[in-house]
């Protein structure tokens, strides 16, 4: 594929997405200070530091989600080979980190730990990575609308 077909903000939001997912990988590799630092709140760096393995296992399923949301974005952004639904992965991709980029004040409650800091900062980036795989696949839609060669 030559350098003109390829989507500059799929392959933004794909990076935005691994680089979450190696921050959340962080969490697990050096624990609670992570843990803290990136807002999970005290009672997750508490368990983490104490050996739990709950932190690990949430911690890692961000991960698994993260690193198929970035891959899914290099290939709408043509970087590496289609993705089964690509269309439609991309576009509920979009849709979850827009609407936990704007809903986090129903959120709040399920995870009394996190500051609020946490939630205005996490909220933001998510609303920008939701834009950005939102805009993306827009710029894109006409060739993923294409079969599979």
């Amino acid at each position: 594929m030559n350098t003109e077909s390829k989507n500059a903000t799929l392959i933004f939001a794909g990076i935005c997405s691994a680089v979450a997912a190696l921050l959340h990988l962080g969490c697990i590799v050096f624990g609670g200070d992570w843990y803290r630092f990136l807002g999970a709140g005290e009672r997750m760096a508490q368990m983490a530091e104490a050996g739990n393995r709950y932190p690990t296992l949430v911690t890692l399923a961000i991960v698994v989600v993260l690193t198929l949301w970035s891959l899914y974005a290099l290939s709408g952004a043509g970087v590496i080979r289609r993705l089964p639904l690509l269309r439609l992965g991309l576009s509920i991709i979009a849709v979850i980190y827009l609407v936990r980029g704007v809903a986090f004040a129903a959120l709040m409650p399920f995870f009394p730990d996190n500051s609020v800091t946490f939630w205005v900062v996490s909220s933001a980036i998510c609303f920008v990575f939701g834009l950005s795989y939102a805009l993306g696949t827009w710029q894109s839609w006409a060739r993923l609308s294409r079969p599979l060669a």
